[in-house]
């Protein structure tokens, strides 16, 4: 097997004995012609075997790599006559310089680079060709002479190399999982599918690499050959340049079995990764899948040759076979790396099946002759499983005939195991776990933590898990703490069976530690005082220190506390009854502390008091939060207080100015009703107002308005702009020019509030009204049992803008109309638009009425406003 390029080898210097020369190189997927003393020996094709230059570093994916991992980068054919680069160091410029000493000798070398060429490329084919006439011979029952000349006569027949004939017949009887890639390559070069350049001669030479690589690692004596030819013949034209095979250790390591590609100093750094730390080939270990990474800087990890090829590619597969995990293939690119078609992730992952043969096979010792085969380590697992004082099984995998794994057989049983259901241990002893404890496979996921151990070898370690067994059909279930960890090719699984007594006691004990209570006993006898560890901590003393006997206690608490303690150990003590306190401890540290001491007396047959037993609690945060919920209670209550006088003054304003109910004016020919409903909460005081006067003209001044906001500003407001509204229409103007005063008002003298306003003047000689509006809802006409909107004209809300003109309309009443202004309180809903709650109002306003009071009541009754604000209604019917 011949030795990788490695980065620290100076290109002056001459390649290995077996490699390749510069001038030498094939290039695979020509379909280059191979030297002749190569094509007579009868056991290469073009592309069969390749090497990679000792002096050029291995081609990247985008240099010239297919994507069926075929390369196309090489050195001239030898075949072609391009001068080697032995001929210019020879100083060769024409035919007389090659008769001279130095050209002689050049051609010396490179014909013994030739043959060593030559010799290796015949000893990498002869492998494959003798185990292709050992299936003839087992096929067909030839002999050793007829089955070479079988395949020889094959190969002729179909126009191909006895190499590739050998693959073939190779692949056709392993049916393994080279055999399913070098299946995808053919098919797709047969149907032309993209990525196969060259058709199906490069696929075959592919296929030929294939088992090339597999052949070299299976006569590889270590996993160091094994890398050198993974790289030499399977991963060096997919542009990959460099290879590390990870041995995965029983206590969760990583050793570094074999690398190419990397300097020595590399490798000698990352011969041993300890357990935990997180690499590549650990994060695929750990995830039990192929982990591929662009570059090294989407890994986010170190690894090997990071510092070399600081942006190169990565790919980590775990090799494992019968579902145990021996170690991880890492294959590293100097270049980002491309996303590859499925068939080259197979093919990695064949390469990795290799190395878990080899894994396995060179590190677990060979049973000598005569010895029981047994696994390796299985005896001094049983010894260690026998000196356990908790119950222990040792498991030994059990794989089917394709190795894949199945269940674990119970190798053994020590000495302490105890079966639910009552079985010796000889019939539980050899069974399959699964067989034998069926619930396993359910049961918070034990035998799929099992299964891991054994692929990844981490150890797995669970408190409190719920083991189940079957007995006689009925599930019996434990808590026990489990252990599960691997050792050689083996499980040992060990349980401990939570105690009853032990659970009892490590629950008192936390209840204590979460609760702040240590128990104390004192016996009267002898003197003698036993404190837990919990209330060394509460009075802050060290646990070698004397603990603090009862009568004692008034020296270590606050000096105004002394009565209240001598109380107690006068109930105690003298009156022998149980007696609790509480006091303010000062500890050693300066620190004081309230507690609270429970105690009862222990009395013998004669009522006679022996000892006193009790308990301390650390009440500190309680006392704490009394005081501060007893000052929050404080707060409260004076600022409900307040906010309950605050209140009560602004109902008392809003009441003195707007009564709920008001009589009635006497107006010929004219009946006026008049309704306000305050908000349902007294927390809401609002700024709803209304007003129903006669004018010294005789007309009727109507109107209805709605300031912004509650509480006693918005009450205040609302007294000024009423007031206002009624020196104003005294002047005798119309309801446009006096909104468009009142605005001034609103917006320069009473602090920038803004409101809602409808004003009307009614005469009752003409029976004409008209109105203005500032932002309100329109008033209501009913005529004839029928409810309308009047027609909304211009005019925006009251104070917002300084200076604003405002619309004036007239409507002329008939007899037995009725008119309703009012303000949103009445008809407002969070959930429905205005226009849809305004059709309610139409609607339950139709309704005929005997009177104008009666209908007002009915239209508060069937309110559906849900805003808890004022309501205020003006009504007048023409009589």
């Amino acid at each position: 097997m011949t030795t990788p390029h490695r980065p620290d080898r100076s290109p002056q210097e001459d390649p290995p004995e077996g490699r390749f020369p510069p001038d030498r190189t094939p290039a695979l997927g020509t379909g280059g012609t191979p030297p002749a003393d190569v094509a007579t020996a009868g056991a290469v094709v073009p592309g069969a075997v390749s090497r990679v230059p000792a002096a050029a570093p291995a081609p990247s994916p985008h240099d010239g790599a297919t994507a069926d991992g075929v390369s196309d980068v090489g050195a001239a054919d030898p075949a072609s006559g391009s001068a080697p680069p032995d001929a210019e160091l020879a100083g060769e410029t024409g035919g007389e310089t090659a008769r001279t000493a130095v050209g002689r000798l050049a051609a010396t070398v490179r014909r013994l680079r030739q043959e060593v060429w030559a010799a290796q490329a015949a000893a990498d084919g002869r492998a494959l060709l003798d185990l292709a006439r050992g299936i003839l011979i087992e096929r067909l029952g030839l002999g050793p002479v007829e089955a070479a000349r079988h395949l020889t006569a094959l190969a002729e027949q179909a126009g191909v190399e006895p190499l590739e004939l050998a693959v073939d017949v190779i692949n056709q009887a392993a049916r393994d999982r080279l055999s399913e890639v070098a299946a995808e390559f053919l098919a797709e070069a047969t149907e032309g599918g993209p990525g196969i350049r060259g058709g199906s001669r490069t696929a075959s030479s592919a296929v030929v690499r294939l088992r090339t690589a597999e052949s070299g690692a299976l006569a590889a004596a270590d996993a160091q050959a094994v890398a050198d030819s993974l790289l030499q013949h399977a991963l060096a034209p997919l542009g990959a340049c460099t290879v590390a095979v990870w041995a995965a250790r029983s206590d969760g390591s990583l050793a570094l079995a074999g690398s190419a590609g990397f300097s020595a100093a590399e490798a000698e750094r990352w011969c041993y990764v300890p357990p935990g730390v997180a690499t590549v080939a650990r994060r695929a270990l750990t995830e039990r899948g192929t982990r591929w990474y662009a570059s090294l800087d989407e890994a986010g990890v170190p690894t090997i040759g990071h510092t070399e090829f600081p942006h190169g590619g990565r790919v980590a597969v775990p090799a494992g076979t019968g579902g145990r995990i021996h170690g991880v293939l890492e294959i590293g690119w100097a270049s980002p790396l491309a996303p590859q078609p499925p068939r080259i992730v197979r093919q990695v992952e064949a390469l990795a099946e290799l190395c878990a043969h080899t894994l396995e096979t060179h590190t677990a010792p060979a049973v000598a002759p005569g010895e029981p085969h047994t696994r390796p380590g299985v005896s001094e697992l049983v010894h260690l499983a026998e000196g356990l004082h908790d119950p222990a099984l040792v498991l030994v995998p059990c794989s089917d005939e394709d190795g894949h794994l199945l269940d674990f057989r119970i190798h053994y049983v020590n000495s302490r195991f105890l079966d639910p259901a009552g079985r010796p241990r000889g019939a539980v002893n050899g069974a399959l776990l699964l067989e034998a404890y069926p619930m396993a496979a359910g049961q918070s996921e034990l035998f799929q933590q099992i299964e891991r151990v054994y692929a990844t070898g981490e150890p797995f370690r669970a408190q409190r898990m719920t083991l189940t067994a079957l007995v006689e059909q009925v599930p019996l279930s434990a808590v026990a703490d489990v252990h599960v960890s691997r050792h050689g090719s083996s499980l040992l699984f060990i349980w401990r069976i939570e105690d009853e007594t032990a659970r009892l006691a490590s629950l008192l004990q936390h209840a204590q530690r979460l609760g702040r209570i240590g128990g104390f006993e004192e016996n009267l006898l002898t003197d003698g005082v036993t404190w837990n560890s919990q209330l060394y901590a509460l009075f802050g003393r060290p646990s070698h220190s004397l603990p603090v006997r009862l009568q004692d206690l008034p020296a270590h608490a606050h000096p105004d506390d002394a009565v209240a303690l001598g109380r107690f150990l006068r109930t105690l003590l003298h009156h022998r009854r149980p007696a609790s306190v509480a006091f303010r401890l000062q500890r050693p540290d300066g620190v004081t502390r309230h507690m609270r001491v429970v105690a009862e007396p222990v009395l013998d047959t004669h009522d006679g008091l022996l000892a006193v037993r009790g308990a301390y609690q650390d009440i500190s945060a309680q006392h704490w939060t009394e005081v501060a919920l007893a000052a929050t209670r404080d707060q409260l209550a004076h600022t409900e207080q307040e906010s309950a006088e605050r209140n009560r003054l602004a109902l008392q304003l809003q009441h003195a100015i707007m009564p709920p109910a008001q009589a009635p004016l006497e107006i010929p020919q004219l009946q006026l009703a008049v309704r306000y409903r305050p908000a349902e909460t007294e927390q809401l005081v609002g700024g709803d107002w209304y007003d129903a006067v006669v004018l010294p003209s005789g007309k009727v001044l109507l109107c209805v308005g709605d300031v912004a906001g509650h509480g006693i500003d918005a009450a205040t407001s609302m007294v000024v702009l009423r007031n206002a509204l009624r020196g104003l229409a005294v002047t005798g103007a119309g309801p446009a020019q006096i909104l468009s005063w009142l605005n001034m008002v609103a917006h320069h003298l009473t602090g920038a509030v803004t409101a809602t306003a409808v004003c009307a003047l009614y005469d009752p000689l003409t029976r004409s009204l008209r109105w203005a509006r500032a932002g309100h809802l329109p008033p209501v006409l009913v005529r004839d049992a029928e409810a309308t909107a009047l027609p909304l004209v211009r005019g925006l809300l009251l104070g917002a803008v300084a200076e604003t003109t405002y619309e004036e309309a007239e409507v002329r009443l008939a007899p037995d109309d009725t008119l309703l202004m009012y303000t949103d309180g009445l008809i407002e809903r969070r959930d429905l638009p205005v226009e849809e709650s305004l059709a309610h109002l139409l609607t339950t306003a139709g309704t005929p009425a005997s009177a104008l009071p009666q209908q007002l009541d009915r239209l508060l009754t069937y309110s559906r406003s849900d805003t808890d604000d004022d309501t205020c209604i003006v009504g007048i019917r023409v009589l």
